[in-house]
């Protein structure tokens, strides 16, 4: 149970330790610093946009290092400058949660960026002759955006943080849910125990076998396959944030799931789902860039690109999972407790908060979209690239067996998101959620099943890797 004893709509700002008879000065002393940091900083803005020669990658920083000065500045100036005008020193709750996200996020920023600026004259003046392939535009165009992303995660979840304690309401009277399951009926639970403890262990054996055999298989450490591992390794966490709770009720009858665990396996399975997402279209880029550019696959697909997109792909699920997580522990829980579900599943969670949850949907809406919609198009557009490539191929039988990899692949790629999009970006059939709960067997269970039969079955050399694996255990 949570409690959250602070009831302040607004906060009052002492400002500086001056007195009465000195405001008029330091406002104007404030003032005149304020309106030189951003006029000198949009100068430079314009100078380096305005100016070819500028166009370097030290004055890429600086532009942007410009920009979040002018942005730091103004998060705090303004409001401190209108208070000592008004002789008012209140601050309204969301403007003070407003302000803080803002300044943590421009000041990590600044932060980032002067350490960017540093490597780059480092760089410059340590090794000349390669500043222009080390610090080329896509490396820089990596750091800015990495630093803005970075500092945008440490600002949000410093003010989800404070929000969660300082929230005017949060309440949660709940101290569990319980779970209804996939049946009600006491004589099916034999029969779904037995199916879903068939089905995790094969999920289980399968991907655990792709990973070992990627690892013990030094022709298997390609880009293609270092996907594949860190694929195979997100359905085990993916089908594990589930399954094993589900046959634990199953098998003791108990339906029951604390506050704390229902938030643990909310964030688990929102990190393990994101992850899925983005790997499966990481993959589609990957044979796309392998079928439609063969000659150039090793230079773009090259190991810091890789690492990068498998590292940015846990990064950002990482951080959806977090902001989600966070979102709900602000919510109050005082009525019902029961999820129509077999896990404790976002969309049936907010159906029973007391308080609002409209922060909730309009992330959902808006981030699940983007995360679930993008990549699916992304996949979609390389299938397309990758079919063109295949009708050019002369050969009838290299042309067939093409045809069937895909087809093998797009399917269970559909089934994934179309069940996914049907949970999180439609409305609900009925209140029981009989929908969603079939929707999410598929993408929460069958999927990462059939993932090892599709990716290692019907591909040749994960075959002979499987094979020379298993041959060395039983030796």
């Amino acid at each position: 149970m949570r409690h959250s004893m602070n009831q302040s709509s607004e906060f009052l700002l002492l400002g500086l330790p001056i007195r009465p008879e000195q405001q008029g000065m330091f406002f104007t002393l404030f003032l005149g610093m304020y309106l030189t940091t951003v006029l000198g900083n949009l100068l430079i803005i314009l100078l380096i946009r305005l100016d070819s020669r500028l166009h370097t990658p030290m004055y890429f920083f600086l532009s942007h290092l410009a920009f979040s000065d002018i942005s730091l500045s103004s998060v705090t100036v303004p409001k401190m400058l209108m208070n000592m005008q008004t002789q008012q020193q209140s601050i309204p709750y969301m403007g003070c949660i407003s302000q803080v996200y803002f300044f943590i996020f421009f000041g990590c920023l600044d932060n980032f960026l002067l350490t960017v600026m540093a490597y780059d004259r480092y760089v410059a003046i340590c090794h000349p002759l390669h500043y222009t392939t080390i610090m080329r535009e896509e490396l820089c165009i990596i750091l800015v955006a990495g630093s803005w992303f970075f500092s945008c995660i440490q600002a949000l979840l410093h003010t989800l943080l404070v929000d969660q304690f300082l929230s005017p309401v949060n309440h949660t009277n709940i101290y569990e849910f319980l779970l209804v399951g996939l049946s009600e009926w006491p004589q099916q639970q034999p029969l779904l125990f037995g199916l879903f403890l068939g089905m995790y262990l094969v999920t289980m054996v399968g991907n655990l076998l792709i990973i070992l055999a990627i690892a013990s298989d030094l022709h298997l450490h390609t880009p293609m396959y270092l996907f594949l591992a860190n694929l195979s390794f997100s359905d085990i966490g993916f089908i594990s944030t589930v399954i094993p709770k589900m046959l634990d009720n199953i098998g003791s009858g108990s339906k029951r799931i604390s506050y704390g665990g229902c938030l643990t396996q909310l964030y688990f399975f929102g990190l393990f789902a994101d992850l899925d997402n983005f790997l499966l279209a990481v993959m589609a880029l990957d044979r796309y860039v392998a079928i439609s550019h063969p000659l150039h696959y090793a230079m773009i697909m090259n190991y810091q690109r890789c690492v990068l997109l498998v590292t940015g792909s846990w990064v950002v699920t990482t951080f959806h999972a977090l902001v989600h997580t966070f979102l709900v522990t602000r919510l109050s829980f005082c009525g019902p407790n029961i999820i129509p579900h077999f896990f404790c599943d976002l969309v049936p969670l907010l159906n029973l908060a007391c308080s609002s949850t409209y922060v909730n949907d309009l992330v959902l809406i808006l981030v699940a979209g983007t995360l679930l919609i993008g990549p699916f198009i992304c996949i979609l557009t390389s299938y397309f690239y990758i079919a063109l490539a295949i009708l050019r191929i002369n050969s009838p039988k290299g042309k067939q067996r093409a045809f069937s990899n895909c087809t093998s692949h797009l399917s269970v790629v559909s089934l994934f998101y179309s069940t996914a999009i049907g949970v999180y970006l439609c409305p609900p059939s009925s209140p029981s959620g009989g929908k969603n709960r079939v929707f999410s067997i598929m993408y929460t269970v069958v999927t990462p099943m059939l993932n090892p039969f599709i990716y290692s079955l019907r591909n040749r050399d994960m075959k002979g890797a499987l094979g020379k694996l298993l041959r060395r255990k039983t030796l």
